[in-house]
Order: C-alpha cells, then sequence, then structure tokens
C-alpha cells in the first residue's frame, strides 16, 4: 500500500515522502497514529504543492542570508566598555552585546546564536567574529572595543 508520511518514521523515511508499507502496518499502525495519508491523488498533488512551497522559502531565506552577509561585509560595530589599568575588560563582551549594537547601529538583525565567539572577549582592541547564517552562508562581523570614557 502505498503511502505519505506525514511526520518522520524511524525505518521508513521522512515527512513528506510516499512510501510502500504492507497493508497491515498502514492500516494497524501508521495511519491511526497520524503518521501517513493514504497516496490518493488528492493526497500527491498536495504533497507536491508543500514541497513547492518549501523550496521557495528554502530559497528566500537563502537570498536573505546572502543580503545579510553583504551587508556585513561594511559594517563594523564599536563597542565602549570599562576596563582595568592593565587593559582588561571589567566583565566580558558578549554575542548579545554584539548582536544589539549591530542592530542599534547598522540596522542589521541578526541574532546573538549566529555570531561565532571562541570566548568572549576581554580586552580593548578589534576584532573579526563568523557569523553562521544558514544554508552554508557565512560573514564576518568586525567589532571594535574601545575604552568608556
Amino acid at each position: 500500500m502505498k503511502v505519505i508520511l506525514q511526520q518522520d518514521v524511524r525505518g521508513q523515511g521522512k515527512k513528506g515522502q510516499m512510501i510502500e508499507v504492507a497493508e497491515g502496518y498502514a492500516r494497524n499502525f501508521l495511519l491511526p497514529r497520524k503518521l501517513a495519508v493514504p497516496a490518493t491523488a488528492d493526497a500527491m498533488n498536495t504533497m507536491r504543492l508543500q514541497e513547492k512551497a518549501k523550496k521557495a522559502e528554502e530559497a528566500r531565506q537563502k537570498a536573505e542570508a546572502q543580503a545579510v552577509a553583504e551587508k556585513l561585509k561594511g559594517a563594523v560595530v564599536k563597542l565602549t566598555a570599562k576596563a582595568g589599568a592593565n587593559g582588561k575588560l571589567f566583565g566580558a563582551v558578549t554575542s548579545k552585546e554584539v548582536s544589539d549594537a549591530l542592530q542599534s547601529q547598522h540596522g542589521i538583525e541578526l541574532a546573538k546564536n549566529k555570531i561565532v565567539m571562541d570566548e568572549p572577549i576581554k580586552s580593548y582592541g578589534s576584532y573579526e567574529l563568523k557569523a553562521k547564517l544558514g544554508f552554508e552562508i557565512s560573514g564576518t562581523v568586525y567589532v571594535v572595543v574601545a575604552e568608556e570614557k
């Protein structure tokens, strides 16, 4: 019996995939648990439309990520912080602070979890941080930490 999976089923396939299974397995397990629907012409049409919409959404998100990467190229984030005599900061500059500054200074919205920091910034200077934007697209965030007067 041919069915279209509504969710990922271990050992069978992924959501939206059409598979051939034993009739008893479909009738007694997949269909009652709403894990699959019978592969009728109507269901197959719906599956194709959902697949098409998903691809269009992925293309839009990829274009958006590319646009953010382009914007990041010329953007330098300037942050100020207090420090002790030897130049070590009181506290640290975190990815959340960088994300907030990027939003306020350049209008670029970038989630803090997309900014990759090996360790928090704990001294003055300029830094280059990677930003993973998804779809194997990454950008570079330039951060300058200066003394707060």
